[in-house]
């Protein structure tokens, strides 16, 4: 007994020393371990699917409506739709296309069409004839619109009704020119030779259809088109397979969900957040989406408690909004418990856990077409991601030396690409294999080339150029940085806008800022500005705002330029738009709202007159 006493001792000592030098040497692991466990889970689940014939997110929710038919799937504005209702009503829609559509299975169909459940019988029901389902975004008109439609080829069009005031008769004829059939979710159509689909939803069986219509036979076939947000052009198809659909769903799985939970989905049905990580992700889990029609931070929290909503996804400036919106003392009366998302700020990310109450926030870092997803799992605050222990098993991807002025890559003197030192911002690659395959955009081979770096490292090896850039810290974690555009260089540094914008924003008058950079000619580089929407019955204040970019900012960082606005633009999916600020410079001139010069004499941002303007283009005054 005494020798199974001292070896009982010796092995608990052990255990101890070990966690103790965990918890000194590896604060994270057990974290890490975890989230890696989860991810290897996550791939046995993926492969038990597919070896039991479930090789698409189509027949994952068919063989959910037969297990919980009577489960609500969707509630829009009330109304309860059962996994059963979404699925008798997408075979509907399959009826219809298969009897009046004349389009065969591969042919590739838009959707034109804002939030709703119609969204989603239409996309089930075309995906139920084997179709590949291209999402449009409902802002585009003209010449965008005619360009999504003829990148993905087309050959029919699904209109909303809501969107249908949206789209110019011209527009029409030239589809119905092509051959590309136009499709309106509206029992009358004001246009000749224009189908409507709701009235014959009535007429046509809700039997399911023949299942080898849907049947994919590999995985890496297309499933869905889903368009880049067009910041550098025309909007790019990014091709999306069945593979990606199915690994995208189980993200919420990673941060702990289960079917008990209920998702609250604002955000639109035609980004990847909301279609993969959303919907598929409520299908994949069993569980119940409260889906809004738009995004309103009034309702927000009154619809989380009405539905007893559990988690929710965000993006972009979304959390700002609720941090923005006047307090109530329900403030934090909710059983919200996970966040999903990405492109929250740290400063927003501690004022909205201190107001609304310890809810996980999971920020992810990932894109439409990229080839990598990272999960900042431990809830660290700023953080989009980490390297952590077990990474190299789940990821390949490097950080690289980046010339933002130049906008290339740094190379040695034989040619290759230099990593960026821990602590600076590089640009992040991510390798080409066959667990992080790159499937690039339809109908844009050149696009889709551009994305890739070759030879990085080795010769034959292949890397997708993200286009951002990020910084890894001595723990592991990963910081978005910037975008390689948004970036900017002025007196030889480099300028990172949202690090700029993250210490204006502490401002007590500021509610929003947009920082970018503006071209004076006779200097090199760009000069910093700042877009800034003020707060409700509060005024700019020149002088504070000085003394704070002083204080905290290096010289070359301190936007010389503000700008007053009543509302910032934005993108559907609440990201800054940029570009046309950073054309209409600060003209005076061109800009009829409020300018601002940062006047070094004066310690203060003056108002700018036409005057200053005229004697800092000729060079009078000096930057």
């Amino acid at each position: 007994p005494s020798m199974l006493y001292t070896w009982l001792s010796t092995i608990a000592g052990g255990v101890v020393v070990l966690c103790v030098s965990l918890k000194i040497f590896l604060p994270y692991f057990w974290k890490d371990l975890i989230y890696f466990l989860r991810q290897k889970r996550s791939k046995a689940t993926v492969k038990k699917w597919t070896s039991n014939g479930i090789l698409s997110i189509i027949d994952l929710f068919t063989q959910r409506a037969e297990k919980i038919p009577c489960k609500a799937f969707l509630i829009y504005e009330g109304t309860v739709y059962t996994y059963q209702a979404v699925d008798r009503r997408s075979n509907r829609v399959a009826q219809v296309f298969l009897h009046y559509g004349n389009l065969k299975k591969g042919d590739t169909v838009a959707l034109l069409m804002g939030n709703g459940p119609d969204f989603i019988h239409v996309w089930f029901g075309l995906a139920k004839l084997g179709f590949i389902v291209a999402f449009l975004n409902i802002n585009i008109h003209s010449r965008s619109l005619l360009h999504c439609i003829n990148t993905c080829a087309a050959k029919a069009l699904v209109i909303g009704e809501d969107c249908l005031g949206a789209i110019d008769k011209e527009i029409i004829f030239h589809l119905l020119e092509n051959n590309v059939a136009v499709w309106l979710m509206s029992t009358s159509s004001p246009f000749q030779h224009v189908h409507t689909l709701p009235d014959k939803l009535h007429k046509v069986s809700d039997d399911p259809v023949p299942s080898h219509l849907r049947a994919v036979t590999d995985t890496r076939n297309t499933a869905l088109y889903i368009f880049t947000s067009g910041s550098t052009g025309f909007p790019k198809a990014a091709i999306i397979t069945h593979l990606r659909t199915l690994v995208a769903s189980l993200a919420f799985t990673q941060c702990g969900a289960d079917s008990q939970d209920i998702m609250y989905v604002t955000l639109p049905l035609y980004h990847v957040s909301a279609s993969l990580l959303g919907i598929s992700g409520c299908i994949q889990l069993g569980a119940t989406c409260v889906l809004k029609k738009k995004f309103s931070a009034s309702q927000f929290w009154n619809d989380c408690r009405k539905y007893n909503v559990t988690m929710f996804l965000y993006i972009g400036e979304l959390c700002r909004y609720l941090c923005n919106h006047p307090c109530k003392e329900e403030d934090r009366v909710h059983q919200v418990r996970i966040a999903l998302g990405n492109g929250i700020r740290p400063s927003v990310w501690k004022e909205f856990l201190m107001r609304f109450g310890p809810i996980k926030i999971f920020e992810f870092y990932g894109s439409t077409e990229g080839n990598i997803f990272f999960l900042n799992y431990t809830n660290k605050i700023g953080a989009v991601g980490r390297a952590g222990t077990f990474s190299k098993f789940l990821h390949s991807f490097e950080l690289l030396k980046y010339d933002v002025w130049k906008q290339e890559l740094i190379k040695d003197e034989n040619g290759g690409c230099k990593k960026a030192p821990i602590g600076n911002p590089g640009l992040l690659v991510v390798q080409v294999t066959k667990n992080a395959p790159f499937s690039g955009y339809v109908g844009n081979k050149e696009a889709s080339e551009k994305k890739l770096l070759r030879n990085v490292f080795v010769e034959g090896d292949m890397y997708v150029d993200t286009g951002d850039l990020l910084v890894m810290d001595e723990d592991g974690f990963l910081y978005f940085t910037d975008r390689v555009g948004d970036t900017f260089r002025w007196k030889g540094e480099n300028v990172a806008t949202l690090e700029v914008a993250e210490i204006i924003g502490m401002m007590d008058f500021v509610q929003e800022v947009n920082v970018y950079g503006v071209s004076i000619k006779g200097y090199e580089g760009r000069t910093g500005m700042a877009a800034i929407v003020l707060k409700r019955h509060f005024a700019f204040n020149g002088e504070r705002l000085y003394k704070h970019v002083v204080d905290f900012l290096p010289s070359y960082a301190q936007p010389r330029f503000v700008r007053i606005m009543d509302v910032m633009q934005i993108t559907a999916t609440f990201k800054h738009q940029k570009m046309q600020l950073v054309n209409e410079g600060f003209n005076p001139e061109i800009i009829s709202e409020p300018l601002y010069f940062m006047h070094e004499s004066a310690h203060s941002y003056i108002p700018l007159t036409r005057e200053i303007y005229q004697k800092v283009i000729s060079g009078e005054i000096r930057l």
